[in-house]
């Protein structure tokens, strides 16, 4: 494949993705409210009373369990595809390197419960699962609820 057909296969790509969050979001307004929506990180981390960090390293974590993102959750789906056209650069580039099979650095997460919620690498977790990939490296830092009776 030479570069000008993988740029135009990235282009396709992103386009595919966007399309899908799309329509994914059309549907989530005909649903109740909450379907289309990830999960808000700060909401979560205050339900759970999780402010307490614990790193646990690089970890094999299945993408399913990745449910929405710190900061950015406006700019993905719930499955992680691309609601903004303005992300279209930088997805394209992490999905070239996919393409090309270049190794890209861990993505990190916070892990609240059974769920995780995306620090860094967004665009990695979204073309992963673009591509139908299970699973992703990770930098994981686990929150915890503060111990019962420390002052």
């Amino acid at each position: 494949m030479n570069l000008m057909d993988l740029n135009e296969q990235v282009d396709r790509d992103f386009e595919r993705a966007r399309r899908g969050a799309w329509l994914r979001r059309l549907a989530a307004r005909l649903r109740p409210p909450a379907r289309g929506i990830p999960p808000a990180f700060d909401e979560a981390r205050r339900s759970h009373r999780a402010y307490n960090p614990v790193r646990r390293g690089v970890r094999v974590v299945d993408l399913e369990r990745i449910v929405g993102s710190v900061g950015r959750s406006g700019d993905f789906d719930r499955c992680f595809m691309p609601l903004r056209a303005s992300s279209a650069a930088r997805w394209k580039r992490v999905d070239l390197a996919f393409h090309r099979g270049i190794e890209l650095p861990p993505v990190s997460l916070y892990k609240l419960g059974d769920a995780y919620y995306v620090l860094d690498g967004n665009n990695r977790v979204s073309v992963a699962r673009f591509h139908g990939v299970r699973a992703i490296e990770a930098e994981v830092t686990e929150l915890h609820p503060p111990l019962e009776g420390a002052a």
